[in-house]
């Protein structure tokens, strides 16, 4: 008998073909929406609509500046996606009140599988958009499964820098950065 993915994987599997549109020069992300079963939205990494990208330019501003993962987002070109999965359910009137993020992401250069939390700002769109759960890939190979509500109850406790699980870190870390 065939055995069928777990829901959460199947959803990260859609997720991590998502990701193989990605223009960034560093990683591949790719993250869906799903709600009631249903996917409502989807979201890679990229330059906004219309805009060139870094594959299409030649460079990323970030890496030749030599800025570590996670810092400096507004020097990036790209948009992450999570915001692209939310901003393109609001392109078509998706409600994502309720609904779970699938997150996958890997390095581009060797297609290494990376932890793929949300950075900050991703977060707290996350938060303001009612999503509950955050399912992310992670380096082994699996999958970590975060809920809003304890990162909303962990930020009125201690300041958001504080947070165990943050984007780049496990890169940062791997390359000596910080």
């Amino acid at each position: 008998m065939e055995k069928r993915p777990a829901k959460d994987q199947y959803y990260l599997n859609i997720a991590k073909e998502i990701a193989q549109r990605s223009t960034c020069f560093r990683n591949k992300f790719g993250s869906i929406v799903v709600k009631d079963d249903t996917i409502l939205a989807t979201g890679y990494v990229g330059a906004p609509r219309k805009i060139k990208d870094c594959l299409e330019r030649g460079f990323c501003l970030r890496e030749e500046l030599k800025i570590p993962h996670g810092q400096r987002y507004e020097l990036c070109r790209s948009v992450h996606s999570e915001q692209n999965a939310i901003i393109n359910a609001a392109r078509s009137g998706a409600n994502l009140l309720g609904g779970d993020m699938y997150i996958y992401g890997e390095k581009k250069e060797n297609s290494e599988a990376i932890d793929a939390y949300p950075c900050f700002i991703c977060k707290k769109m996350i938060i303001n958009v009612g999503i509950n759960r955050i399912i992310c890939s992670t380096r082994e190979g699996g999958y970590k499964i975060f809920n809003t509500q304890d990162w909303v109850k962990e930020w009125q406790e201690k300041d958001i820098i504080e947070a165990k699980d943050q984007y780049g870190l496990d890169q940062n870390l791997k390359e000596g950065k910080i």
